[in-house]
């Protein structure tokens, strides 16, 4: 079930499908941000969601999922295609610049859903690649 779930999470994620996406998740999901804060729930996660497509399109390809034998954890590693839309908060000036970046997400799953999303991306080679300093 685990891995179904997972790569159920990222069909919906390259569909734009941010709803089905939520639907995946428990009310009390815990959001672990690359180099950032931990937000907690749905309604944070559906915030986050926006916050992103308004400054990102992306695509995931060469998806990877693994899981532990009991389901309760998964692991995924996955490229990210990318467009920089829109200057994010602390970030290079966006200018519709191409980023292509590996990643890997952890997650925890209770009763089906996933509990638990934390992902990794090196920001150093992504900031490289829009232009930035790094």
């Amino acid at each position: 079930m685990s891995i179904e779930t997972i790569n159920a999470y990222y069909a919906a994620f390259n569909r734009g499908d941010r709803e089905g996406m939520l639907a995946l998740l428990t009310d009390d999901v815990v959001h672990d941000i690359n180099q950032g804060g931990r937000e907690i729930g749905k309604e944070a996660f559906r915030r986050f969601l926006a916050h992103m497509d308004r400054c990102y399109r992306e695509e995931l390809t060469d998806i990877v999922v693994m899981a532990s034998p009991d389901g309760r954890r998964a692991a995924a590693e996955f490229i990210v295609n990318g467009t920089y839309l829109s200057t994010d908060e602390g970030l290079p000036p966006a200018n519709g610049q191409t980023y292509r970046l590996p990643a890997g997400t952890f997650f925890e799953l209770r009763d089906g859903k996933i509990a638990r999303v934390t992902t990794y991306y090196n920001l150093k080679d992504w900031i490289a690649q829009v232009g930035g300093t790094a």
